[in-house]
């Protein structure tokens, strides 16, 4: 009997300030494979690469964005944009919101995404945040369960959050005091 030895799995988050040519080639790959896979990445259909590369390379430019990376063995295998209010929005200074949160396919089960939350309320609270916004939609049933189990509170649901595929697509609000 032959066995092949387990594949040690190695798990790091890091908030990305910089996108190296390696960074943005994992960034676009992993956003086409989550899209693809209806990921709940926004898009609908996977966009051309030029855009691809815009929306990371710019993204990181946004001083009140900071982009979430879980990296699975050295490679960037998903990410998590949480967003501040800009500095003349007082009332919201200190809610921040997670805009976007996915994991390549082929990464998942590895417990990436929970380390990403939180990786995520901990830069929260380091930037005196106390509490933290999302929404979803209601097709990304593993993405809901995850934030139920991580203590985000539902408050609400949009009937028509989405237009995808000609149906409108229900989007469901979370909220977390930290």
């Amino acid at each position: 009997m032959i066995t092949q030895p387990k594949q040690s799995i190695n798990i790091t988050i890091e908030d990305l300030k910089k996108i190296s040519s390696v960074d943005l080639a994992d960034l676009c790959n992993i956003t086409e494979q989550a899209i693809k896979a209806g990921g709940g990445f926004g898009w609908v259909r996977v966009p051309s690469i030029d855009v691809l590369k815009k929306y990371w390379n710019e993204l990181v430019l946004i001083k009140t964005n900071k982009l979430i990376v879980g990296r699975l063995n050295g490679a960037i295998a998903g990410t998590l944009l949480l967003s501040f209010s800009t500095p003349n929005n007082e009332a919201q200074k200190n809610i921040a919101k997670i805009q976007s949160h996915f994991v390549a396919p082929w990464a998942r089960g590895y417990g990436l995404a929970k380390a990403m939350i939180d990786f995520t309320e901990n830069v929260s609270r380091e930037n005196d945040t106390k509490c933290i916004q999302l929404d979803v939609r209601e097709t990304q049933e593993a993405a809901i369960k995850l934030f139920k189990t991580k203590g985000y509170k539902l408050w609400g649901e949009n009937p028509h959050y989405a237009f995808v595929n000609g149906n409108f697509i229900k989007g469901i609000y979370f909220y977390k005091k930290i």
